[in-house]
């Protein structure tokens, strides 16, 4: 055998062994960006998972909350404020309180300021509605004014979820106007 013959054999062998070699590296590579393209979509699928959960939550909870505000402001002017009234909207708002809470760690921006404007909107009008109850009104306040308050909570709601389902990508609708000279301050 000659010399030139075995420098052809071992190129040969080292050039299956190689070629296996890089081939086998290839799909290492190709399965690595398989699995982190699988992960990324799992991210994505588990963040708008868990951004719903949270945003029917505040959905519902914001919406108890508003929905016992006009209760207690009726029940004030029918017969007075028992217990069980004040515990039945202290509960709705510690529901909403925490949905809040949850939601500030979640949603983004966007979705954070429409939750704002709610979470301020419901914040004053509670306080409205103790300070009526106890016969402590500041200037202006009357249960007339704080049912007109929570009367326009309901359009504040409705630009909510508009917002949240935007972002969920479950409808089109255009985003809700900002009222002029305002800004969405996220709180």
């Amino acid at each position: 055998m000659d010399l030139g013959s075995v420098i052809i054999a071992v190129a040969g062998v080292a050039g299956t062994l190689g070629g296996s070699f890089l081939a086998q590296r290839a799909a290492e590579r190709a399965k690595r960006r398989e699995i982190e393209l699988v992960r990324g979509h799992e991210e994505v699928r588990e963040g708008l998972l868990l951004r719903r959960d949270c945003y029917g939550e505040l959905n519902r909870d914001a919406r108890q909350f508003t929905t016992a505000l006009h209760r207690f402001l009726h029940v004030l002017r029918e017969r007075g404020a028992e217990d069980a009234d004040r515990a039945e909207l202290e509960e709705a708002k510690r529901a909403h309180r925490d949905a809040y809470s949850r939601a500030q760690m979640i949603v983004p921006d966007e979705v954070l300021a429409s939750a704002s404007e709610v979470n301020k909107a419901l914040s004053g009008l509670y306080g409205r509605v103790r300070r009526l109850e106890r016969d402590e009104p500041e200037p202006g306040e009357t249960r007339e004014a704080a049912l007109r308050a929570q009367a326009e909570i309901w359009d504040l709601l409705r630009d909510m979820r508009t917002v949240m389902r935007r972002d969920l990508g479950v409808t089109s609708a255009p985003l809700p106007a900002q009222p002029s000279g305002r800004t969405r301050a996220v709180r």
